[in-house]
């Protein structure tokens, strides 16, 4: 009463593990309402959906007929016609609480064509023409299932700060079950005006685990130079226990990344099938420069490497035949079979029998291969360049910047100091928009603020210069 007046409150039921399901409706303007099942959704980051799919693995029968028929009852009781979601909230026993409703075709629809076989966009243009449903609720049918991922234009590392640039490089991935919706294409500029949505990647199969596992390897194929993406903390989500069990909620990123985002680490079967691809890729590239001249370290097919990987240096001897590439390390050797050839982005291929699809980059005199969404700098040398190249000193480390950078373009909202204020670790300093969003920036230890170099409604450039300390 003292704050506002009114001594009434509203109270809100507290739901435990919840989750984000919504139903997918269609009416047309004769009286036909329909669901088309349920959507699950509740794989979000600051409420923005991240993974869908359809249908969701929490859902029973039973539940799901009813939360179809609040749905339609809500769909016919404001007449109306066209496709549309309900979206509700789900408590772990099941009991589920109306949300909203979106009265438009949205991101997700979809993982909801993939398991009904319907065109939502295709229908949604006969009932506007005044077409009538042809489905009884019966004749619906929801076969298989199919999992969405988001990609973003965003550094998860950096706590998905939006990345700003030029698509370098990009090419999308094919396969059975595979489909991605986009907007943009190789050349195309990735603006700090409009959302940082680069791409949906839908994958569809019989099961939900053989739909994961097509999902994983179409994101280890998805090619995006230029700016900066979620690919790997998608394939983190994907490949995370909690998911492939269905035990999902809203907290689900909060819960499995408490400290943020950073690059997980492979298992030591992946971790030796990537030292082997390595090993092979470097020596598929010493073949191809012996053709133009001398080659003192390939012969016959043979040779001895030194993979550089993750600090250590692990050697193995590759042998080529008509098949492929057999790579002994130690006691152990891996068959490796691929067309891979310098020059090619994607390493696809066999390992022991077991497909891999591996990223390739050159960085210097090493490489950077990602797989799984982890982007990992490799070193294959002979054994003699190996060992010189351990003799050298370490680079040291740069010193700590004295500089507050812009860590995206964008626009500079406000600075919250002024010259020779003392501030301390954490303390807010200054406010950078970009994509629809605002982004804090905040001091990384105690300074004194020396100079500023940027004003409220600059537009900044990448890195660049907002203020200096003393």
């Amino acid at each position: 009463r003292s704050s506002f007046g009114d001594e009434r409150v509203f109270i809100e039921k507290y739901i435990e593990e919840p989750r984000h399901i919504e139903i997918q409706v269609l009416g047309d303007g004769h009286g036909t309402m329909l669901h088309l099942g349920e959507r699950e959704c509740s794989i979000q980051r600051r409420h923005q959906k991240v993974i869908e799919e359809a249908p969701s693995p929490f859902l029973d029968a039973k539940t799901r007929a009813s939360m179809g028929a609040e749905a339609v009852a809500l769909a016919k009781a404001v007449g109306y016609r066209s496709a549309g979601t309900v979206e509700f909230i789900v408590d772990r026993k099941r009991n589920f609480y109306f949300l909203e409703m979106n009265t438009r075709l949205q991101v997700e629809h979809p993982v909801t064509e993939c398991v009904t076989g319907l065109d939502l966009v295709e229908w949604m243009i006969r009932v506007a023409a005044g077409e009538t449903l042809p489905w009884k609720q019966s004749e619906i049918p929801l076969e298989g299932h199919t999992i969405e991922a988001r990609v973003y234009a965003e550094d998860p590392a950096r706590g998905f700060l939006p990345s700003i640039g030029r698509l370098v490089r990009y090419a999308e991935p094919l396969g059975e079950g595979v489909r991605v919706d986009s907007g943009v294409y190789e050349g195309a500029e990735i603006s700090m005006h409009y959302d940082p949505m680069i791409a949906k990647v839908i994958a569809a199969a019989p099961t939900r685990e053989a739909a994961r596992e097509r999902l994983v390897e179409a994101l280890d194929a998805f090619h995006i130079r230029g700016v900066r993406h979620n690919v790997g903390f998608l394939s983190a989500l994907l490949e995370r226990r909690r998911f492939a069990e269905g035990r999902l909620s809203t907290d689900f990123i909060a819960e499995e990344f408490p400290a943020g985002f950073a690059a997980i680490s492979l298992p030591a079967e992946a971790t030796a099938s990537l030292i082997a691809v390595a090993a092979v890729i470097a020596h598929r590239a010493a073949q191809s420069e012996a053709q133009v001249g001398p080659s003192a370290h390939v012969n016959d097919g043979a040779a001895d490497w030194m993979v550089l990987f993750d600090d250590r240096a692990h050697a193995v001897r590759v042998t080529a035949d008509a098949q492929g590439c057999c790579v002994a390390a130690g006691d152990k050797a891996h068959e490796v079979r691929s067309s891979w050839r310098p020059g090619q982005a994607l390493f696809r291929g066999t390992v022991d029998g077991r497909p891999v699809t591996i990223q390739v980059d050159r960085d210097g005199i090493g490489y950077i291969l990602t797989y799984r969404g982890i982007a990992m700098p490799v070193r294959v040398l002979p054994p003699r360049a190996a060992a010189l190249l351990a003799a050298m000193p370490p680079k040291p480390e740069a010193g700590l910047s004295r500089s507050l950078l812009a860590p995206m373009p964008g626009l500079l909202i406000s600075v919250m100091v002024r010259e020779g204020q003392d501030v301390k670790a954490g303390e807010e300093l200054a406010v950078v928009e970009a994509m629809k969003m605002e982004n804090v920036l905040r001091a990384e230890r105690d300074a004194k603020v020396a100079k500023i170099r940027a004003r409220a409604g600059d537009s900044l450039a990448v890195d660049q210069i907002i203020l200096e300390f003393a």
